[in-house]
This record gives C-alpha cells, sequence and structure tokens, in this order.
C-alpha cells in the first residue's frame, strides 16, 4: 500500500474562503457600479425628458386648426419669417392706401395721443412709386409733423394705381376702397406698429366695443363654431398688436431709447395662455387663407415701375406659396370647409359678417392715427381672409371667380408677416419673460430695493436700438 501524503485541511479551507471572499466582494463593487450608472443613466433620461416637455409650453394640434404648435413654429421659424421679412419692403407691399381721417360713426373722438410718434405724415415726392401717382396733382413737399421723419407718410392722390385689379369692395370691412379721393398712401417701412402712447379711456373704449358689442367670449358650452372663430380671430390680432407694442416700446422718452418691454408683454399676453392660442389660430387662419389663393395671387400684376424689385416680390410671394417644407409640413393649416354647414348657416354667416364690418368700422374710432392706420390695415387683412374662405365656394360655385383688390393683398401679407413676428417673439422672449415675471412672483415678499433690482434685469434685458 502506497501512503500519500495530506496537507492540512485547515489551511485549504482558509486559502479557498479568502479567494472567494475577494471574488465576491469584486462581484459586488461592480454590480454596485452598474447599479449606480443605470440609475444615472435613467435619472439623467427621465431628467432630459422633462426638461424637454417643461421647454415647450404649447404642444399638441392647435385648436380647431389641423397643424401644431411644433410645427407651426418651425414653419415660421425656417420658412414664413425670412421670406414674408424680405416681401413687405418691397415697394409693391410697402405702400398701403388708407383713410387716415375719418369721423367716428359710433361715438364723438376724444383719444389723444402723448407722443409725437402717434402721428403720420408725408413722404417726399420723389420716394413715391411713378405708378402710385396721380398725375396733374401739384408737387407739394409738406414737411412732416413736428419735424418727426420715422412717421413719414405720402399722401399722393392716385387714380391709376390699381390698374389691373379689382375696385369692388370687400363684403366683410366698412371701408370704401373705391373712393380714391380720400385716401392716402402711406410707407409702412416707415411707420412701424410700435407703442405710440395712446392709453386710457378712449383705447379701451375701442376694445370694450369690440368685445362687447360685436364678438363677445363663447362660453365654455358654445357649439356654434363660427362664433367661436369670430371671436378667436380677434383675440389672436388683439394678442399680436399687444406684442408689438411690448416688443417695440418707449424705455425712456428722455433718452429716446426702444427696446423690449417684458413686463408688458408678460401681463398682456403671456400670462394668458388663450391669447397665445388664439394667436396661433388666427394665424394658421390667414396662412391657409393665403395657400388657398395661390394660383391668384402668382397670376397677379405687382407694378411699381422698379422692374428688379417687382421681379422680386413675385419671386419671394411664388417661394411662399409653394413651398416644398410647409407642403408636407402643414398643407391645410385650417379647414374651412366643416363651417357654414347646417340650417341658418347663411343668416348666421351675415349676422357675422356685418359683425365684423362693424368692428372694420370701430377702426375710424382709434384716436391715434397710427394706431388706426395698423388697426385698419390688419382688420382688412383679416377681412380679406376671411372672403377669401368664405364668399367664393369652389364647389357650389366653381365659376364665380376669387376678386382682390390691389390693397387687400397689401394688406394680408403684411398681416400675415405682423402674425408670424409675433409667434417668433413669443418663442424667442417669451421663456424670458416668463422666467422674470417669475421670480419677481416669488419674491414679492422682498425688500422694495431687491424687487428694484428684478425690475433692472428686466429694463436690462431688452435689446435697446435707439
Amino acid at each position: 500500500m502506497v501512503m500519500v501524503e495530506r496537507k492540512p485541511a485547515g489551511k485549504k479551507d482558509q486559502s479557498s474562503k479568502k479567494w472567494r471572499w475577494i471574488v465576491g466582494a469584486v462581484i459586488a463593487v461592480l454590480i454596485a457600479a452598474a447599479v449606480a450608472s443605470s440609475r444615472h443613466s435613467f435619472l439623467h433620461a427621465n431628467k432630459s425628458c422633462s426638461c424637454a416637455k417643461d421647454s415647450r409650453k404649447y404642444t399638441g394640434i392647435v385648436e380647431d386648426c389641423c397643424c401644431d404648435y411644433e410645427t407651426a413654429d418651425t414653419i415660421n421659424e425656417e420658412v414664413l419669417h425670412p421670406l414674408l421679412q424680405e416681401l413687405v419692403q418691397t415697394p409693391f407691399f410697402r405702400y398701403f392706401k388708407v383713410k387716415l381721417w375719418c369721423d367716428c360713426p359710433f361715438w364723438p373722438d376724444d383719444g389723444m395721443c402723448r407722443l409725437r410718434d402717434c402721428s403720420v405724415c408725408e413722404c417726399p415726392e420723389n420716394e413715391f412709386p411713378e405708378p402710385f401717382k396721380r398725375l396733374g396733382l401739384p408737387s407739394d413737399d409738406l414737411a412732416c409733423q413736428e419735424g418727426n421723419p420715422q412717421a413719414a407718410v405720402d399722401r399722393t392722390l392716385d387714380n391709376k394705381a390699381f390698374r389691373g385689379w379689382s375696385v369692388t369692395d370687400n363684403p366683410w370691412t366698412n371701408d370704401d376702397e373705391t373712393d380714391n379721393a380720400e385716401m392716402t398712401y402711406v410707407n409702412l417701412q416707415l411707420n412701424p406698429e410700435r407703442y405710440t402712447g395712446y392709453v386710457g379711456p378712449s383705447a379701451r373704449r375701442i376694445w370694450d366695443a369690440v368685445y362687447s358689442e360685436n364678438c363677445p367670449k363663447y362660453s365654455s358650452g358654445e357649439t356654434c363654431q363660427e362664433k367661436k372663430v369670430l371671436y378667436k380671430l380677434i383675440s389672436g390680432l388683439h394678442t399680436s398688436i399687444s406684442i408689438h407694442i411690448a416688443a417695440d416700446y418707449l424705455l425712456d422718452e428722455a433718452t429716446n431709447q426702444w427696446g423690449n418691454n417684458l413686463q408688458l408683454m408678460y401681463d398682456r399676453v403671456l400670462r394668458y395662455p388663450d391669447r397665445v392660442r388664439n394667436l396661433y389660430f388666427t394665424h394658421l387662419f390667414v396662412l391657409r387663407a393665403v395657400t388657398k389663393a395661390k394660383e391668384y395671387l402668382e397670376q397677379a400684376e405687382y407694378d411699381t415701375s422698379n422692374h428688379a424689385e417687382d421681379l422680386k416680390a413675385q419671386s419671394l410671394l411664388r417661394q411662399l406659396l409653394y413651398n416644398s417644407k410647409l407642403e408636407a409640413s402643414c398643407p391645410l393649416p385650417f379647414d374651412e370647409a366643416k363651417l357654414w354647414q347646417g340650417k341658418g348657416h347663411p343668416e348666421l354667416k351675415q349676422q357675422i359678417q356685418k359683425q365684423f364690418r362693424n368692428i372694420s368700422a370701430l377702426m375710424d374710432c382709434v384716436g391715434c392715427e397710427k394706431c388706426r392706420l395698423w388697426g385698419k390695415l390688419q382688420v382688412l387683412g383679416l377681412g380679406t381672409a376671411l372672403k377669401i374662405l368664405f364668399s367664393v365656394d369652389d364647389q357650389k360655385l366653381p365659376n364665380q371667380p376669387l376678386e382682390l383688390q390691389r390693397n387687400e393683398v397689401i394688406a394680408l401679407i403684411n398681416l400675415l408677416n405682423r402674425l408670424s413676428e409675433s409667434l417668433k417673439f413669443v418663442r424667442d422672449m417669451g421663456p424670458s419673460a416668463e422666467k422674470i415675471m417669475g421670480e419677481i412672483t416669488s419674491e414679492s415678499s422682498e425688500s422694495s430695493d431687491e424687487q428694484f433690482g428684478l425690475l433692472h434685469r428686466i429694463r436690462n434685458s431688452a435689446f435697446f436700438h435707439r
């Protein structure tokens, strides 16, 4: 028998246990690291999702439209805004024919403007496009009111400016566009829509009359879609006007410093989400009218005797009307076919048309001349959109052609540009305004010096351009 020497059992067990402990510890560390990494990734992912979700306050389909907020913003940023900014600067879309001096049909006009920028005045004779001039008139080089060149207006009369264009009146608006004797040509680029100091009872009375008498807010249970549309259009237009006042505000009259008033934008617009939603609705409504009239707009005559600029206007307009991104992302911004379908709708249409004409007439009651100019232009633009979408039915009256006046086309495109700018202002300045105003609200119990510091930050956040 051979005897085999055996090692003591105790040492082998100790060595085995030692290695098992080491291996177990390493595995435990790896598992812990993996769990920690997974937990960090999970929390980071959740945080990113949360931030992404919170970064967009308005999401989903715009109510009563066929396009969502995200797409509306993207299309506006990439297509509409850059094209419209160039288009409205061309001579054809720069000059608007308007009655500036009108008697208010509802009450005596007692509105007084505090600022000189409230007024508009004459342009130099040599600036005005030749086709817009009336032959035989004296060439009066009238001085600008109070020497303010920024409010220049050309009041030259013209009886040939509308050659090749319809001169029939718009059934949705109040002004008689065929009455050239009382019309004035205005250079819109020299009369920007901005703060004018037009405040107080006279200004409030205009909007009170618009809403209470002609466009009452619909109730939560309102079933009449057409009445909702009228209210939301006016609310969206009102919102856009408020945004432009806040975006181009006189921050310091003594030094003539202009810039963004974020507090005013928050107080009048951002704190009311329904107003922002109505702005998107009005924007998509007007965009639908423009795209529906694309064949008419493409073939219309754009003549200012500046051949290069007229070709540029036509080219930009075609790029807008037939943009592949727009057609792919939002081919039908608003579906007008859903309206005026039930019994009694012809009478309802006449009623709403009358209400909108009253709103148009109210623009003659605006006490500020420059405010009246932009009010008339944008209401005519909105009336033109209504005319395009609801006055010509392609299916029921296929032989009824669309006819637009030159002034209507100018108003329509300028209105779309105003709404496009408003959307961009909300997207670019909205988060900053809401953040700063949120800080003021949360720190309202602080000392007056600390609150002044926050208000000072609002002032410094403006982009002074004068």
